[in-house]
């Protein structure tokens, strides 16, 4: 006796170069992470781009759009979410494990400062010290919302005496950014989680043009604070997006960057719903052409829709997409 019917043979993924047998059904980052690899992740619905990869060979089923995180280029050059991914055939990926090296640290919140009607300064001190790259995030857990693990790019650069800071936006309905920014919660206990993500100042000789919109000037604030300390000479152009004057924030630290700066800085806040305002207004994309440098490396952080605007206006102006590195601050890992 023999069937006529065929076994379906599971598909192979060949994850930088370790082969892994799937399961039906099963996206690349369920089969990743069931094979015990430290793939990183760290929302699991779609919406942060953490478990980003290149699809090398093969092909995969999407259980969502990948556009709403992934920029054109991006998904030009075959990036997929691997938590979206299911593989219908063989497929050979790419990933850099950036979360390998990641350490869980607890520490107590030592401040709490409310920056903005709507963004909270917290400060953390750490039982030890934590090493990470300026413009890197770590995942927060709040002794008491030990269910809500949430993602927050570090506001300074890694420390030796273990101190931290975060910036935290209040979102509509955002059960860890709620609770921060509408009660204290000095000395209470957070674990720390990190270091994580790929955006940090790559050794160069170009111009910057630094973006940051909202609690995004975090990442690009450690950023600059860290090429400070390690002597970066490189003129720089930061542009900071806000909706009214009262939402602009960390300006002394800003003063402090201009005036410690080796070579030429320059600051540009640009609010959007400012009627009496001398200074540049509307969006962000709008006023790129005229401060833009020659020949400029740029550094993006903020909401998915500023970013992938100003990506689109840099490109436009001349722009490779290989010089431009953004953080995407989707509220769906970050707040849901």
């Amino acid at each position: 006796m023999f069937s006529l019917f065929k076994k379906a043979v599971a598909p192979v993924a060949t994850i930088n170069g370790v082969a892994l047998a799937m399961q039906p059904r099963e996206t690349v980052l369920q089969a990743a992470l069931r094979h015990g690899l430290a793939f990183p992740h760290s929302c699991r619905v779609g919406g942060c781009a953490t478990c980003k990869c290149l699809l090398l060979t093969g092909k995969v089923k999407e259980l969502t759009s990948a556009a709403y995180v992934l920029t054109e280029q991006e998904l030009a050059a075959g990036y997929i979410l691997a938590c979206q991914s299911v593989p219908t055939q063989d497929v050979a990926i790419e990933v850099a494990f950036d979360g390998a090296g990641a350490k869980r640290i607890t520490g107590r919140i030592t401040g709490q400062q409310q920056l903005t009607h709507d963004i909270c300064r917290l400060t953390v001190q750490l039982e030890a010290p934590l090493e990470y790259k300026a413009g890197q995030y770590a995942q927060l857990v709040l002794a008491s919302l030990p269910a809500y693990e949430r993602n927050y790019s570090f506001a300074t650069p890694s420390r030796a005496d273990g101190v931290l800071q975060f910036f935290i936006k209040h979102m509509a309905g955002g059960r860890f950014s709620s609770h921060v920014n509408q009660h204290s919660v000095l000395n209470e206990t957070v674990t720390v989680t990190g270091p994580h993500g790929d955006f940090w100042l790559r050794a160069a000789d170009a111009p910057l043009m630094l973006i940051a919109g909202g609690s995004g000037l975090a990442p690009v604030l450690a950023l600059l604070q860290d090429a400070v300390q390690q002597g970066v000479q490189r003129d720089a152009t930061l542009m900071f997006g806000v909706r009214r004057r009262e939402d602009l924030y960390a300006l002394d630290e800003i003063e402090t960057l201009a005036r410690n700066w080796r070579g030429r800085f320059v600051f540009v806040p640009v609010l959007s719903e400012q009627t009496d305002w001398a200074g540049a207004s509307g969006l962000v994309p709008q006023h790129l052409a005229t401060h833009l440098p020659a020949g400029a490396h740029a550094y993006l952080c903020g909401p998915p829709a500023m970013v992938d605007a100003c990506a689109a206006s840099l490109i436009e102006q001349g722009v490779a997409a290989a010089h431009i590195h953004a953080d995407r601050f989707t509220t769906i890992t970050r707040e849901t």
